[in-house]
């Protein structure tokens, strides 16, 4: 009888997809992430489809759409109406355990969380949500506030390798660390000593007024990389210390990315590469092998949970909307989908309507990305040719059959998903949530 894997899955806040060595990034020191891309699959366009932290969440914990599931917006509740990624692992015998940041249970960020609204998860060192990573609490089964020791991050790696030597197989665990989302210059000082902000480099399309500024927070934001790069190291060599390394898949990601001055802008929400695109390294070498692959198929983070399955020859339940990239994983397939849709549901938050924020529904080809807001067409680029995307071909002539078919494309998705691309004070009502001056949902700390 073949053995059920395990499953570790963790993921960061806020790390962009080009913040890796294994990217091309000149000044990111991430070589234990450099090391695992060489022996894994990697996404190369894995994309977060509302580049925002709790619309991420719940739809890594679903399979679904944000419009679907409801949270499209930060600090609203997840509801139950769809079998967890949790819940479908507990029905094939795993254990189950998350840690760290959950930030789907709405009504503050530092209360207890009840088991009712842990989606399935039965281990539990978790707090809705904090960016105070040296003075960071969490709650476990009662209801007592409990203290990390130190940076979180590191403390929640401890945390999970204990997890990982003291659990009978077959295991699903969750590792959510708040790093590297700002603010970017609290990481423990030997990283933050890596980087000297004159010698780093910005991107072409960072505005040269905006370049010290960048330089400045970026030698923070890679400090807080490099901690998690190293913490990503520790795991893995505890995966080997156990013996468990070749029969559990190994996913590092994170939920979205961090404009860091590009377009002039600031952290996420936005339909950009630095916004959408993430990090996406899975490694399974007992079925998948120890041999470096690049998957070039949009990847879009509704995909995660079925596909996670799918390796795992475990159901997909009914209520999931991504699809299953595990043949294409096994090469049981050449290619899966011709594009992932991206979107910004309701603009709040740092990406609230006075700052510039605006809805928006759009698509990201293998090559190009193509954005309408409610005023129609707003973005495209080819990414082959124009990278930083600083050349908008919207309504140029001689883009005009190219933007008609992804107009077309973009269209037929939203139709399947039954996306009517309303404004999003109108998605805010029906769901009830309320809205301040910015139309973001009031929280307390």
């Amino acid at each position: 009888m073949k053995t059920k894997p395990n499953v570790v899955y963790v993921f960061s806040d806020q790390h962009r997809a080009e913040a890796t060595g294994y990217s091309g990034n000149p000044d990111v020191l991430t070589p234990h992430l450099d090391k695992l891309s060489q022996e894994s699959v990697v996404m190369k366009l894995a994309t977060s489809s509302v580049p925002c932290c709790c619309p991420y969440r719940g739809t890594l914990l679903t399979g679904r759409y944000p419009l679907t599931h409801g949270v499209f917006t930060n600090d609203v509740h997840l509801n139950h109406q769809a079998d967890s990624i949790a819940d479908a692992f507990k029905k094939e015998g795993y254990q189950t355990g998350y840690i760290g940041k959950w930030h789907v249970n709405g009504g503050g960020r530092s209360g207890f969380i009840a088991r009712d609204d842990r989606q399935g998860f039965d281990y539990w060192k978790v707090l809705e949500c904090t960016h105070d990573y040296n003075h960071s609490y969490y709650y476990s089964d009662e209801p007592i506030q409990l203290k990390w020791d130190g940076y979180d991050a590191e403390a929640q790696t401890r945390d999970a390798q204990q997890y990982i030597r003291d659990q009978k197989e077959p295991f699903f665990l969750v590792l959510s660390w708040g790093p590297p989302h700002n603010p970017y210059h609290t990481a423990p000082e030997r990283f933050k000593a890596m980087y000297e902000p004159a010698k780093l480099t910005i991107r072409p399309n960072v505005p040269p007024d905006a370049g010290d500024a960048a330089r400045q927070d970026l030698a923070g934001y890679y400090a807080h990389i490099s901690a998690l790069d190293e913490y990503v190291g520790d795991l893995l060599e505890t995966l080997r210390e156990t013996g468990l390394e070749e029969n559990t898949i190994f996913v590092y990601a994170s939920d979205h990315g961090d404009m860091n001055g590009s377009q002039g802008t600031m952290r996420k929400q936005c339909p950009w590469e630095e916004s959408i695109r993430v990090p996406f390294i899975l490694k399974y070498p007992a079925v998948l092998g120890r041999q470096p692959k690049v998957i070039e198929d949009p990847f879009n983070s509704p995909d995660i949970m079925p596909t996670l399955l799918g390796l795992c020859d475990i159901p997909i339940p009914q209520t999931v909307e991504g699809t299953d990239y595990s043949p294409l994983l096994r090469g049981e397939q050449t290619s899966i989908a011709e594009g992932a849709l991206i979107a910004c549901i309701h603009p709040s938050g740092e990406y609230h309507r006075g700052a510039g924020g605006r809805e928006y529904r759009g698509i990201r080809t293998k090559q190009y990305t193509y954005v309408r807001d409610l005023n129609g067409p707003w973005l495209l680029y080819d990414n082959e040719i124009d990278p930083y995307q600083l050349h908008n071909l919207c309504g140029a002539a001689e883009a005009a059959e190219l933007q008609k078919r992804l107009d077309e494309q973009l269209c037929t998705m939203l139709e399947q998903r039954r996306d009517e691309f309303l404004p999003g004070e109108i998605y805010m009502e029906r769901w009830g949530y309320p809205m301040d001056e910015t139309g973001t949902v009031p929280y307390s700390p």
